[in-house]
């Protein structure tokens, strides 16, 4: 029963080896724009969508920074792709909300462009980016991060929510 646990665990780190969270968001956003360019008859006109996209750049954007500050200051890393080398278990900040705010941040980011280009179909494009980043992305680095930090990273795991 080992051998399916192995795979699974190969499948989402050669995933996000080809498609990096940066990439993931890009491609959202990407797939956003497209569906505002080729169906232009779902795009929403709505004056107040610009004041609520700003809000939410400035909301994601904020806990990008709140986030990496709160990891600088650890000296701690903030490379996805090798949660094993950090030197803390960040829980302070903005850590106290959630355990994935620069993810949560892309995600506002998104729904930002979303607003911004009046896509209601960018909402998908948001989805499949949350899907595709908890499954293969954050399940990876908890996974490590419980095998770096044990007791501590599990009583974490329990008082802070993975998203929000």
């Amino acid at each position: 029963m080992t051998a399916p646990k192995t795979e699974t665990r190969i499948v989402p780190r050669m995933l996000t080896r080809l498609v990096p969270p940066p990439a993931a968001l890009l491609i959202s956003i990407g797939l956003t724009y497209a569906a505002s360019a080729w169906w232009p008859t779902t795009v929403v006109d709505w004056p107040p969508l610009d004041w609520v996209a700003g809000l939410l750049f400035a909301a994601g954007g904020g806990l990008m920074l709140a986030a990496a500050w709160a990891l600088w200051r650890a000296r701690t890393t903030i490379d996805p792709f090798r949660p094993e080398r950090a030197s803390q278990l960040v829980t302070g900040g903005i850590y106290r909300l959630s355990r994935n705010p620069i993810y949560l941040g892309d995600a506002l980011l998104l729904t930002g462009m979303a607003c911004w280009w009046g896509q209601p179909l960018g909402l998908i494009a948001l989805a499949l980016f949350v899907l595709f980043i908890d499954r293969f992305q954050i399940r990876g680095e908890e996974a490590a991060l419980a095998r770096h930090f044990g007791d501590a990273f599990d009583r974490y795991r329990q008082r802070t929510r993975r998203w929000l």
